[in-house]
């Protein structure tokens, strides 16, 4: 395997061993988007019973990083640069653990994986966009994935827009489709 690892070699090393996953991220935003932007990592959403064996796996092909385990998410780490790389992510919040529910199959290079459905990814960054942990430079990218997802796909669904939502917070359900309703109507979104 190569140093640094790209989405379809996570996806090769987790289908090869049966695991439960979501492509999450800039990775599988960008397929709503239809814009991809930059990224250093590649973000997967693991079901809790596969979190191990993910781990073993990804750190089994990619033996030069070092795993952190978090109470949210498993990040490996290269060493040599510092860098995040992998971020193997837990579904221990409301929303990331109904997300596999949500799923939208994707076939690229042979692989057959997850990427969250739309209404999913819009629901994933509001809740990175809103997080009183998350770095402030980091929700502002995660602003401009939520706007330029919203642009692209004009049939949202906003029920199920709504549903996700109250799963980030009680009142969510509202706020995101308000934010919908800014964008779609060219207005600044306030994070």
């Amino acid at each position: 395997m190569a140093d640094a690892p790209t989405p379809q070699a996570v996806i090769r090393i987790l289908n090869g061993e049966n695991v439960r996953f979501m492509l999450v991220g800039a990775y599988a935003v960008a397929g709503w988007t239809r814009a991809p932007r930059a990224t250093k990592d590649v973000d997967v959403l693991v079901a809790t019973r596969g979190i191990r064996k993910a781990v073993r796996a990804l750190l089994a092909a990619f033996p030069h990083l070092q795993a952190e385990d978090n109470e949210a998410v498993t990040r490996l780490r290269d060493p040599r640069t510092g860098n995040v790389v992998i971020d193997v992510m837990k579904p221990n919040q409301s929303l990331y653990r109904e997300a596999l529910k949500y799923a939208h199959p994707v076939q690229s290079d042979g692989q057959t994986y997850s990427i969250p459905s739309l209404e999913l990814a819009l629901a994933m960054k509001f809740s990175a966009m809103i997080s009183l942990t998350r770095e402030d430079d980091k929700k502002h990218f995660d602003a401009g994935d939520f706007i330029r997802v919203v642009r692209a796909n004009p049939d949202i669904d906003l029920e199920k827009l709504h549903l996700l939502g109250q799963l980030v917070y009680n009142g969510g359900g509202a706020e995101i489709v308000e934010k919908v309703r800014q964008v779609r109507a060219g207005e600044t979104l306030r994070l």
